[in-house]
């Protein structure tokens, strides 16, 4: 048999827990769970009747896997209280900024047996559209890889990138979501202002982001093309479209993309200055 622990019952630990055992892919009584709000672990518990533990050590000693759902400024916390009881454990991290240098110094888990997995999911998996990239820097064999895609797959898209890439997969996909509402809740704004009650306006907008993103998944053409295909000589969109490139549309949302790659590299950074500082 083979379990899975959760450290960590916030949004993104609960959603893959969902997901997993709502499409099968692991059973109840595989499954433990460990939170410091002991009403997380029992609201789950009472609906998947899964595997409340008292701490994280007995969920460690306990797990054959175990997914690292903390915030990141929780992480070095934890990695030193469970260094001790990883041995030959395979451990999936979905911190953002932890590098997997960082996560095996913080393990001490160089040549223990030790299997470690960087992952960076998004929140759109609560809806079963989520986007989850895997770092193909991994210490992960074969099986148990194939075994954290499948259960990846059970939210979403998965697709694997060298670490190198992960600061602007982290802007791309991990704090997009982000982006997106805004934009959503901006064309609200427009459409109430043009008339349209305020439900509908959010109804409106969402659909068409989403029908747009499906056409661009499923088309198999470039965005531009897509664009292109909607704005009409002379036509009201491409009246719109101006306004957008004036105002600097793209860069802003570039611009903001640099900024969030920025911020998620400096947490390796710092952590390299105090490494070697020592």
């Amino acid at each position: 048999m083979r379990t899975i622990g959760f450290i960590g019952m916030g949004n993104m630990g609960s959603t893959i827990l969902k997901a997993a055992i709502q499409s099968d892919y692991v059973k109840a009584y595989e499954t433990n769970i460990y939170d410091v709000n002991p009403d997380q672990c029992k609201k789950f518990s009472d609906v998947y009747a899964v595997n409340v533990m008292e701490s994280n050590l007995q969920l460690v000693k306990e797990s054959d896997f175990i997914l690292l759902a903390v915030k990141p400024q929780y992480m070095k916390g934890l990695l030193q209280e469970i260094q001790r009881h990883v041995r030959n454990k395979r451990l999936i991290s979905i911190a953002a900024g932890w590098t997997m240098e960082m996560l095996q110094d913080g393990l001490l888990v160089h040549d223990t047996g030790t299997q470690l997995l960087r992952v960076m999911p998004n929140t759109p998996a609560l809806v079963g559209e989520g986007y989850t990239a895997f770092c193909e820097e991994t210490t992960f064999n074969g099986p148990s890889l194939k075994w954290a895609k499948g259960l990846f797959s059970c939210l979403g898209m998965v697709q694997s990138f060298p670490e190198s890439l992960f600061d602007a997969v982290v802007a791309t996909t991990s704090s997009s979501p982000a982006y997106v509402y805004m934009f959503i809740e901006a064309m609200a704004d427009g459409a109430v202002k043009l008339g349209l009650p305020r439900k509908v306006a959010i109804q409106a907008a969402a659909q068409a982001v989403l029908g747009s993103a499906k056409m661009v998944l499923c088309s198999g053409e470039h965005p531009a093309q897509l664009k292109d295909n909607v704005c009409s000589p002379a036509g009201t969109t491409i009246e719109a479209v101006g306004v957008l490139e004036k105002s600097g549309f793209r860069g802003i949302i570039m611009n903001a993309m640099d900024a969030c790659a920025q911020k998620n590299r400096k947490f390796a950074q710092a952590y390299e200055r105090r490494k070697n500082e020592r």
